[in-house]
């Protein structure tokens, strides 16, 4: 019983990551209708900025990552304004096609950068430092502010989306963009300022990445396969409903692993396929927001 309950939290505690992976996206996708090749890829990119930067200034990687937040929204804000903004229309290929370019620049240029080795973000202490729960049942200090991160972001964007201004540009945009253009919102701009705050999302979800495991240039494709799961599973634009999908997805990826260690990566891919069967709009679509 032990074993399964261990199963059970350490699912629980994965799908937090998996939530961090897949909030920027849900939240793009929920104001501009913008699928994001790349997703996987910048996180990719934010954990080695990250890296870079606590191995430059000999910072440790929280206090690296607060550093690289600025500069990763104005690469957002830039990256929306100058090039994704152009592409927006009611034709989804050129969005797609863009990013799916974008994804290919990025992985190629770190590979160049800083080739084929994996890396990893040392945080000392906390990375083994765990405290248990009962008898072969641990929880990981860096697994638990994971998850407690997950809530915390899943929050915030749900404070900025229902209680403020920009979020009431935000659902307007996504409700109706030619209504909103005529009550005067500046849709790039708003658009711009979107896909700055997902990549400050994606930054701390880099955080974790690199934290939890080792990284390296090419898995930024697999990252974006657990995103999109996790969004779909819960539902498209539902930021409450993209944490339960990573849980979901976390999950069943330790209960496969604890039936087969092969079974890991195929457990979260059922339990994707089997919510399509019966929700096709996710559990928790924005709607029953």
């Amino acid at each position: 019983m032990a074993v399964w309950a261990n199963a059970l939290i350490q699912g629980i505690l994965l799908g937090g990551l998996y939530a961090l992976f897949a909030a920027g996206l849900s939240l793009i996708f929920g104001i501009m209708r913008l699928v994001n090749l790349a997703h996987g890829d910048l996180i990719v990119l934010a954990a080695f900025i990250i890296l870079t930067i606590a191995t430059w200034l000999g910072l440790d990687p929280f206090a690296a990552m607060l550093a690289a937040l600025p500069i990763m929204f104005v690469a957002g804000f830039a990256l929306q304004h100058l090039l994704l903004n152009r592409t927006l229309g009611r034709d989804l290929l050129p969005p797609l096609l863009v990013t799916f370019g974008l994804s290919i620049i990025i992985e190629n240029g770190l590979l160049e950068l800083f080739s084929a080795d994996s890396r990893r973000l040392h945080g000392g202490a906390i990375e083994t430092t765990s405290f248990a729960l009962g008898p072969d049942v641990a929880v990981g200090v860096v697994q638990l502010l994971t998850l407690a991160s997950a809530v915390a972001v899943i929050l915030a964007l749900n404070v900025v989306f229902y209680r403020t201004a920009l979020g009431r540009a935000f659902r307007a945009t996504s409700d109706d963009l030619e209504i909103a253009q005529l009550m005067g919102i500046d849709h790039p701009r708003i658009f711009s300022l979107a896909m700055g705050l997902s990549f400050i999302v994606l930054t701390i979800a880099a955080l974790y990445l690199g934290m939890h495991a080792n990284f390296d240039p090419t898995i930024g494709p697999q990252r974006l396969l657990y995103a999109f799961e996790a969004v779909i599973v819960g539902g498209l634009g539902s930021f409450w409903g993209t944490l339960f999908g990573g849980i979901i997805i976390g999950i069943a990826q330790t209960i496969g692993a604890q039936l087969n260690p092969e079974w890991q990566i195929l457990g979260g891919h059922v339990a994707f396929l089997a919510v399509l069967v019966f929700k096709p709009r996710g559990l928790f679509p924005r709607t029953t927001d």
